[in-house]
């Protein structure tokens, strides 16, 4: 069975905006749409398995703000399938994704 072509969210959603930054490249940092509504690790389980993105995930200890010990989980998604993804419409679908864009 052949694997499905991934699908872009809707560019207004949490997960457009989390898909927005792995295909830019760009880090996730204090990400307004996801506070307090979902998980980080909930929007990349659904991008992968409703969306068939293949984000690959890796994980490495580190230190709490308060010094506890904890890991950290770094999403990203292979550059081959990047460049296809913005080939195959991905960079109309970034455009649309920047906030404040007004749409005619």
């Amino acid at each position: 069975m052949p694997a499905k072509p991934p699908i872009f969210p809707g560019p207004n959603t949490a997960r457009g905006a989390v898909l927005a930054v792995l295909l830019s490249n760009a880090d996730q940092t204090g990400a307004e749409p996801l506070r307090g509504r979902i998980t980080l690790a909930a929007i990349i389980r659904a991008l992968k398995r409703k969306y068939h993105w293949p984000i690959e995930t890796t994980s490495f200890p580190s230190n709490a703000a308060d010094g506890r010990a904890t890991w950290a989980t770094v999403y990203s998604i292979p550059p081959h399938v990047i460049a296809a993804a913005l080939d195959a419409g991905g960079r109309e679908w970034l455009e649309s994704c920047r906030p404040g864009r007004t749409r005619a």
